[in-house]
Parts: C-alpha cells; sequence; structure tokens
C-alpha cells in the first residue's frame, strides 16, 4: 500500500508538471490585419525554423479582431491597419502600452482585373462619374474597415466620393475586396498597394496621392495580460530586422 500511495503523490506532482508543459508548447496566438496574411505567414515560418513555439493567427479586418480581443478571444499579440482600433483596444486597457510599435506602413492604390487597360490619374479636377460608368468598386466597409476608412478620405480629398459611394461594395477586409477584383465582379477595387502585388489577376491602375489620406500604419502591442517571455520574444522578432526584410519583400515600408 505504501508504495501505491507514493506512485499516486508522484503522478499528482507530475501532473500539474505536464500541464504546465502543455501549456507553455501551446501555439502562440496572433490577431493580424488582413493585409498582413502573406508576410506573416512567412514571418511565423521564419520563426518556427529557429526553434520556436508554433505560431497561431487569425487574420481578418482590424475592426473584427479589435472587437474579438474586446470579448476576450485568447491573442497573444494584435496587428492592426490603423491605429485607430489600436487605440480603441488601448482605451479599454486591452493592449501594453509599453509594447506597441508602429511594424510598417502601405500605400493606397485603385486595381482593376489584369485584363482590362484602365489608368486613373487620381487627383482633383477628374470627372469621376465617367470613370466605370454603371460598375461598382470594392473596397472595405469605411464604417469600420480601416482601408475602407482611408479609401472614403482619399476620394473626398480629390473629389470622387460623390461618384464612387453610390457604387461602392463595402467589404468585409480588404482582401474580401481583393477577390471581388480579382474575379471581375466588379470594375475596380481601391486596396493596398501589398495587396495588389500578390496576385496576377489584378493591376495598378493608379495610386492615391499620400496626403489625401491618412498614414497608413501598421502598429503592433501585446495584448494586456499576455506579455510573457514568448510574446515578447516574438514581439522582438517581429520589429527585427529579418522580419523588416520579409515585410519589404512584400512592398510594406518601414515605419
Amino acid at each position: 500500500m505504501r508504495v501505491v500511495r507514493l506512485a499516486l503523490v508522484a503522478l499528482g506532482v507530475m501532473a500539474p508538471l505536464g500541464a504546465t508543459t502543455a501549456r507553455a508548447q501551446e501555439p502562440l496566438t496572433v490577431f493580424a490585419a488582413a493585409s498582413l496574411t502573406d508576410a506573416f505567414n512567412d514571418i511565423g515560418k521564419a520563426w518556427v525554423a529557429q526553434g520556436r513555439r508554433q505560431v497561431r493567427f487569425s487574420f481578418a479586418a482590424s475592426s473584427t479582431l479589435a472587437k474579438q480581443i474586446e470579448q476576450g478571444a485568447p491573442a497573444a499579440i494584435f496587428a492592426s491597419a490603423d491605429a485607430q482600433w489600436m487605440d480603441y483596444l488601448a482605451e479599454r486597457k486591452l493592449v501594453e502600452p509599453a509594447s506597441r510599435v508602429v511594424l510598417a506602413t502601405n500605400r493606397l492604390v485603385l486595381v482593376v482585373p489584369a485584363d482590362k487597360a484602365s489608368s486613373v490619374d487620381l487627383r482633383s479636377g477628374i470627372n469621376y462619374a465617367r470613370l466605370f460608368p454603371g460598375e461598382r468598386i470594392a473596397t472595405g466597409d469605411p464604417a469600420h474597415v480601416p482601408v475602407g476608412r482611408y479609401a472614403e478620405q482619399a476620394l473626398k480629398a480629390i473629389g470622387a466620393w460623390d461618384a464612387f459611394a453610390p457604387r461602392l461594395v463595402r467589404s468585409e477586409s480588404v482582401r474580401a475586396a481583393l477577390a471581388f477584383v480579382e474575379r471581375g465582379e466588379v470594375a475596380a477595387g481601391i486596396v493596398y498597394s501589398t495587396d495588389a502585388a500578390i496576385t496576377p489577376n489584378v493591376r495598378v491602375a493608379g495610386t492615391f496621392p499620400a496626403a489625401s489620406h491618412e498614414r497608413i500604419v501598421y502598429p503592433v502591442a501585446a495584448v494586456a495580460g499576455k506579455a510573457g517571455d514568448e510574446t515578447r520574444a516574438f514581439l522582438a522578432f517581429l520589429t527585427g530586422p529579418f522580419a523588416r526584410g520579409i515585410l519589404r519583400r512584400y512592398g510594406f515600408g518601414d515605419p
């Protein structure tokens, strides 16, 4: 009986240790803006190749991810496509302020299906009502998707909003807007230059002036209560030279 009791005690000690080890090996969960999908997948592979913990990515519109974090989703890191949704979480004390940093920048472009020869000078003084007459233009929903908000700012700045707004297909994310253009379901789309670069099915018809919209930035931060050693290490890797090289390769600008 003494042997049995000792064995049970040993198992009781080992069980918590085993649970701790299992938790330590769980993937690091990163919520990131849809436009970061390809670059972050490559960065995650490079991280794991160094013998580090697996990374589980969830890509969607920044607004969707921020709301999920607010509702308790188990993310350790949040990377947004604008400052607004990072500020939203910061105001609710849901991210670690000291961990916040701008990771990259981007440009806003007008894309058309690859077999179209459209080229547009995106500036004030153009009769935009004559552009893509009777056809639709896709972008993120300006009410909550960052690319849509940037698009609304840019279109208003160049005097195209009144002509385009009634024809906008307001998508749930920038990648959803890109897909509409790829499939030829709309005449054009307003997306980031990095999204246009990942597919041969669209071509850039014009680039919006940088001054026509807020600077497109990608802040990243640890979620409150999740800034452990592995989280901090991955954040350092994200902002380091190797990951920066991957972001540049996909067309992202430096902070």
